[in-house]
């Protein structure tokens, strides 16, 4: 068998990916080089780099899409081989192809097994024809809205739209009617479009309510294919995973068997080399169903090597130097439980809605697994995915990695940028995920309520963050301070605010009628210990502007300053005529036109920030005076986009 030994590997991608690919090639003695953009010259993942390498795109594409520059660049510094991550290049046979054409190593699968199972309808066709069952659907090349509606009418309702190309939960749509399928297949096919270059789509039958099983599967030139178990990816949000573990809960060893084994023949037919993942869906009677093929590494790959002790990015960069795998099928064996939580850059409470701005503060929990390329100060883009770090834990039991997994999120701090951090320590609580029953419906269920805002320990913080570090200190010479007036908003509720400095150094909160006493501890302009009763509690600050960051275990706060604030403007918010960016972003679409008019609801543009595509609509009925708006043009979240009607406000 050829080998094709390397000592110089380009990672062509970016952030944590380039970070945890570039730790195991160093400790195996390569020479890494990684891509950087002239906007991102101080990246972590470029200083952890032997070599950075400078890239660009006169293609219109983000630097990590535009294949041609990335492999430019790798044969500019003499690089022997590429890696390209774990995003949508990963997934490209002709990036692939055109590595090899140039003279490159891809560290990955073979450009004909890509493209065997890159297409989810082609992966179909093959791994039914292996023994798999697979869902029942529509995978025709006529893609005229006649062809999708007739089979859509043989198959029945509910189903699922599904882009024949690439992954990631892009171009997917749940119908439950036929009056819903016309809009439907074509925000499905927009979407794949600016994903994937590809707008081709599919039916399938929706499965109510199933589980999401992947298995984790490698093979090498030599013949040997192994799978490292399975992963249950079931807790979902726009049908991109927040939550995976390993192995699947309530996964008994005869099903674990039965699917892992399947995945391996089925795989073995192809003679395939590389990192693999074969999704599943389970439902509710137990039956498995061929959903997809990933010919790359996962971002939940991290569960899996916990509980087998292997490198996965050691064993690709084996492979494609030509070696066999490390370990045969009956060296691999699991053991405890891992969890994987993404923390991502959105907010739960708006529809999960991208957040983009400066990450002020950013620091990680340790003790356990933090793969990220954040730090104090790290600006949150809208041109890349939402995901800002990877927090993954182990234990002997799942319930002891659930635990760990907790005290982790409640030991995070994200300031600066809202997060989901405070929803994914609430879902690893809620009973259902505890009983380890949860299915990918599990957050349409879920109630993502938290509690109640304390306006008096909001008060104290805000106080506090204004006051510098002495206050809490005892002050027996001195009498007690006059009451300093606080005025704050949070949630939409605006609270009034007396704080009193006693002389034992207790700070007195006074809001309507009532008073609390608080003792300050300590406070370095970040962290602030304060305690109530005897009882101690630790809160995370940081004051930009007006607005107060609060983190306090599980709940995250913004509350605003309006102690020296002016009145608000009239007419400036929802419902009065004006269409706010609601995230930062590029314009892709504008469908109407200036003195056009348009109802409540009507859809004014669409935005695309996250790889994600989100649709403005009209806050009211009436004309369009002023329309802001043009294709291409990149937003700020707040900006104003269109005015509707005479009299509406111009600023």
């Amino acid at each position: 068998m050829t080998l094709t030994p390397f000592t110089r590997l380009f990672i062509a991608n970016r952030g944590e990916i380039a970070l945890r690919i570039t730790h195991t090639a160093q400790r195996m003695g390569l020479i890494v080089f990684v891509a950087v953009p002239p906007d991102e010259t101080d990246a972590r993942h470029g200083l952890a780099a032997d070599h950075i390498v400078m890239i660009r795109s006169d293609s219109g594409k983000s630097p990590y899409l535009d294949g041609a520059a990335l492999i430019s660049a790798a044969k500019a510094c003499g690089a022997e081989a590429v890696h390209p991550g774990y995003g949508f290049l990963a997934e490209s046979a002709d990036f692939a192809q055109e590595c090899h054409d140039a003279g490159l190593i891809f560290v990955g699968p073979r450009p004909t097994s890509m493209r065997q199972l890159g297409n989810k309808a082609e992966a179909k066709t093959l791994m039914r024809s292996a023994g798999l069952a697979c869902i029942e659907g529509y995978l025709g090349e006529d893609q005229t809205p006649e062809a999708f509606a007739a089979a859509a009418q043989a198959l029945g309702f509910p189903l699922m739209i599904k882009a024949k190309a690439g992954g990631g939960g892009r171009g997917m749509r749940l119908v439950a009617e036929a009056g819903a399928l016309p809009m439907a297949l074509a925000g499905a096919r927009a979407e794949a479009e600016a994903a994937f270059g590809d707008g081709a789509l599919m039916l399938e039958r929706a499965i109510l309510r199933p589980r999401h099983i992947e298995v984790q599967v490698f093979g090498d030139r030599h013949g040997h294919l192994v799978h490292l178990y399975e992963r249950d990816c079931s807790v979902q949000r726009r049908h991109q995973k927040i939550i995976e573990e390993a192995p699947a809960p309530n996964f008994d060893a005869q099903q674990r068997r039965a699917l892992c084994e399947g995945a391996v023949t089925a795989l073995a037919k192809i003679g395939y080399e590389g990192a693999g993942t074969m999704e599943f869906l389970v439902d509710a009677q137990g039956r498995s169903y061929f959903m997809e093929m990933n010919t790359r590494l996962q971002v939940e790959h991290h569960v899996t090597e916990m509980i087998t002790g292997v490198d996965l990015v050691e064993w690709q960069l084996r492979v494609a130097m030509g070696e066999a795998l490390p370990r045969l099928q009956s060296e691999i064996s699991c053991h405890g439980h891992a969890l994987e939580a993404r923390l991502c850059a959105e907010d739960p409470a708006k529809d999960f809605m991208p957040q983009t701005g400066e990450m002020t503060v950013f620091r990680t929990a340790s003790a356990v697994l933090t793969q990220t390329a954040l730090h104090d100060g790290s600006r949150v883009s809208g041109t890349y995915d939402s995901l800002i770090a990877k927090i993954v834990t182990h234990g002997a039991s799942r319930e002891e990695a659930r635990r760990r997994l907790i005290t982790a999120l409640d030991n995070t701090v994200a300031l600066g940028v809202t997060t989901n951090r405070g929803f994914l320590a609430r879902c690893l609580a809620d009973p259902r995920f505890i009983a380890g029953k949860a299915d990918t419906t599990f957050l349409d269920q879920f109630d993502a309520g938290r509690e109640a805002a304390d306006a008096f320990v909001l008060a104290l913080l805000l106080y506090v963050s204004k006051g510098g570090r002495d206050i809490g200190w005892p002050r027996p010479f001195l009498a007690a301070g006059f009451p300093a007036p606080l005025r704050f908003e949070c949630r939409g509720a605006v609270s009034e605010a007396q704080i009193t400095l006693a002389r034992d150094g207790q700070v007195q909160v006074g809001i309507g009628g009532g008073t609390r006493s608080f003792r300050v501890s300590a406070f370095d302009g970040a962290i602030c210990r304060f305690a109530e009763g005897g009882v101690t509690c630790q809160a995370a600050l940081l004051m930009r502007a007006d607005r107060l960051f609060v983190q306090i275990g599980a709940n995250n706060e913004i509350s605003r300053d309006l102690t020296l604030a002016a009145p608000a403007p009239r007419g400036l918010q929802d419902g009065d005529g004006v269409v706010r960016a609601a995230l930062g972003g590029r314009i892709v679409e504008v469908v109407v036109q200036e003195g056009q008019s348009v109802q409540q609801g009507d859809v004014i543009l669409t935005i695309e920030a996250m790889k994600m595509q989100h649709v403005h609509r009209a806050t009211r009925a009436g004309t369009l005076t002023g329309l802001r708006a043009k294709v291409g043009h990149r937003v700020s979240e707040g900006d104003i986009l269109a005015i509707l009607g005479a009299g509406a406000p111009t600023a």
